[in-house]
């Protein structure tokens, strides 16, 4: 209820100030103009959401699979972690619009490319929560499994890997906030067709109300995509609520 009425009075703001202030609709639509924009754009919105919301998700699934599977080589191998995890950390420096030209040139103008570069985008978040996850397992834990005569993979996979996996989900969390912003500067780059190129053929064209309403259909998006999570997470790990409520 609250968010509710906090979200009622900064419209209420926004559509006070877009009317009655000093900057022009063409730069800053009221949010009534989005609405309706919403409604009568909402086929060629419907279209180009259905394309981006592929490519947010296989880039999701792409950077969860390898990041986790690159936290674990870094956390089974020591001088890997310390020879690489350099590496991963300056290689957020890289501006996004530096690499998505390359990429394009390797794999074409189709969905590859796009998907990549999300998935670059999201990977690093959910590689150091892993990791984090990974080397916070209950040492008595390994100790009892050690006791027991368990294999190092043993130790992985009963102890180690199911406290990383809610570590792995938060950082899925956590790169969701930027895996649509991802998406658009991928559409930026080389597209046809998706919320990003509806976004970068609007403005252009002073149909600055369309391409807001895109920036809310991408931003309920990337929020119903956390709360996904969020519900995958209580669902699948159970026992993480548990210890977040108690």
């Amino acid at each position: 209820m609250i968010a509710l009425l906090l979200v009622a009075l900064l419209l209420g703001a926004w559509q006070l100030y877009a009317v009655h202030g000093p900057v022009d609709d063409l730069i800053l639509p009221a949010p009534s103009e989005i609405a309706t924009a919403l409604w009568e754009d909402r086929a060629l919105l419907w279209d180009n959401f259905l394309v981006t919301a592929q490519e947010v998700a296989l880039g999701i699934v792409a950077a969860l699979v390898v990041g986790f599977a690159c936290a674990t080589a870094l956390h089974f191998w020591r001088p890997l972690r310390r020879a690489t995890y350099p590496l991963l950390v300056a290689s957020q420096a890289v501006p996004i619009v530096i690499v998505a030209p390359l990429l394009i040139v390797w794999l074409g103008f189709g969905m590859a490319p796009k998907v990549a570069i999300i998935a670059l985008i999201c990977f690093f978040p959910i590689v150091v929560t892993t990791l984090d996850g990974l080397g916070r397992v209950d040492r008595d834990t390994l100790r009892l499994l050690r006791t027991l005569d368990a294999s190092r993979w043993a130790a992985f996979r009963f102890a180690e890997a199911p406290a990383a996996l809610p570590a792995a989900l938060s950082g899925a969390k956590i790169a969701v906030a930027v895996a649509v912003i991802g998406a658009v500067f991928a559409e930026y780059s080389g597209s046809s067709e998706g919320l990003g190129h509806l976004i970068l053929q609007a403005i252009p064209q002073l149909e600055t109300a369309r391409a807001w309403a895109a920036v809310v259909v991408l931003a309920a998006f990337a929020v119903a995509l956390f709360y996904a999570l969020d519900l995958a997470q209580r669902r699948l790990l159970p026992w993480t609520t548990n210890e977040r409520t108690s």
